[in-house]
């Protein structure tokens, strides 16, 4: 199995309007290589957006009052992640 993935988009419009501009501006040599810096712009995003998630969380979570926490052992916690 080839590690290369070929895809074939279609686009008119403004949509073709657009690449072609962003081609004639020469920061892209072709239209893989646009396509593939808006695939690494997306990927990029979520992994910040995933990111932002999980900073928040433990924010909130660091951000309780050690009283208001159960304390958890080692089996405790494997315990619970094994029904996870």
């Amino acid at each position: 199995m080839s590690d290369t993935l070929n895809l074939n988009v279609r686009i008119r419009g403004a949509l073709r309007d657009h690449v072609s501009r962003e081609l004639d501006s020469g920061v892209y040599e072709n239209v893989s290589e646009y396509v593939r810096a808006l695939i690494g712009r997306d990927q990029q995003l979520t992994e910040q957006m995933a990111f932002e998630k999980m900073k928040t969380q433990l924010q909130a979570d660091f951000a309780q009052k050690d009283e208001d926490c159960t304390p958890l052992s080692a089996d405790n916690v494997f315990a619970r992640n094994a029904t996870l």
